[in-house]
């Protein structure tokens, strides 16, 4: 059975405890046949991208931006934008892109009381506006109130930053009831970016399923987890998959309602449709999947503390993080890379999805509802 919110962590530990007693796991009555051409497709491809410009999409956590003149700046579905604090202490976000031509106001993430484009000095204020033009008077037709950088619309809530490029899918309503997700005292600790030579989809795909724990994970994940047991929840377009440790078995002898599950599971949150919140033993990711071309894919991960842990909360970040990053995300990332080269071999005209793999199945239907929307608009 797959739940439509995302269940209370006592909710939670008592589903795990029923499965463990029953031997089961959560499952679903569908399974998806999702064509292999969706992933080699140019035409699919774009569709993909466009699903994200107009997706509300996680750029990355408030904590990232915590003063006045603070700014990230990042490629997002191909598009290169920049997300600033301004004064006032609202995030905006812009097309990063200079009106005069083009050159890119700033990269990567620093704090900047004006926004100077370094390739002629045209200057802009923290909320966009243009502020100064050097010579001014070879330039009499432009107005500067027409020629501020070109603002994106964003939504600051749950933790987190958002953008979304273009208009909303109308045909893709978000119904999701999210709460809090990262919270003001959860610091972020480090910011990691590289290229996985993969579709994103199939990147992502390795994030949403428990499957495949016993057999990619053997010798690290699985003695401390179970092979195929995962609560599977739905929010609206989001879906989140909990990872059950075995040390989660000693909270059965405790009343349900004095339960804690800190550090006797994994939480990952999928947000529809490119980014993942995995909430670990002593650490927090936010994950966000940009898809560079047909096979390749730029991960960005902000490695942050856990809500609720302040002493020393660095430090056991620091060491959980280096434990996960040095052992889960290389085994996936070779078992991603080895689907990549075999999808032209024609081996597979379809990828099955079976009842184990809902949070996927969520994922594809999903995008597909969304592209058939875009289609038949245009």
């Amino acid at each position: 059975m797959i739940v439509e919110r995302f269940l209370a962590d006592i909710e939670v530990a008592e589903r795990v405890l029923g499965h463990i007693d029953a031997g089961t796991t959560d499952r679903t009555l569908e399974v998806w046949r999702e064509p292999v051409a969706n992933y080699r497709s140019e035409e699919r491809f774009q569709s993909d991208l466009e699903v994200i410009r107009r997706s509300l999409v996680p750029f990355c956590p408030s904590g990232a931006l915590p003063d006045a003149g603070s700014y990230r700046a990042g490629l997002a579905a191909g598009v290169p934008l920049l997300v600033v604090r301004g004064r006032d202490g609202l995030a905006r976000a812009f097309v990063n892109a200079c009106r005069h031509r083009g050159a890119q106001i700033a990269s990567g993430t620093g704090c900047r009381n004006v926004l100077v484009c370094p390739y002629h000095g045209w200057s802009y204020e923290l909320d966009g506006d243009l502020r100064h033009i050097p010579h001014v008077d070879g330039f009499p037709d432009v107005d500067k109130s027409t020629h501020g950088l070109v603002q994106l619309h964003v939504e600051e809530k749950h933790g987190l930053i958002f953008v979304r490029q273009h208009d909303h899918l109308a045909g893709l309503e978000d119904t999701s009831t999210l709460s809090t997700l990262i919270e003001p005292e959860q610091e972020v600790i480090e910011v990691n970016e590289f290229t996985v030579e993969a579709n994103w989809k199939i990147h992502l795909e390795s994030f949403l399923e428990g499957l495949h724990i016993r057999f990619t994970h053997t010798d690290t994940f699985f003695p401390f987890g179970y092979d195929n047991l995962n609560i599977v929840e739905k929010n609206g377009l989001h879906s989140r998959i909990t990872f059950p440790f075995r040390r989660i078995e000693t909270l059965a002898e405790i009343p349900a309602n004095e339960r804690q599950i800190d550090g006797k599971l994994t939480y990952v949150y999928h947000l529809f449709p490119n980014a993942l919140l995995t909430v670990l033993s002593h650490h927090t990711n936010l994950i966000v999947l940009d898809p560079l071309s047909i096979n390749r894919t730029r991960m960005t991960n902000y490695r942050m503390t856990n809500r609720g842990d302040v002493e020393g909360a660095k430090d056991r970040a620091q060491r959980d993080s280096k434990f996960v990053g040095s052992t889960g995300v290389e085994e996936d990332a070779a078992v991603v890379k080895s689907i990549q080269e075999s999808i032209g071999s024609g081996a597979n005209d379809h990828f099955t999805f079976g009842q184990y793999e809902a949070a996927i199945i969520h994922l594809h239907r999903n995008l597909a509802k969304a592209i058939n929307y875009l289609d038949n608009k245009g």
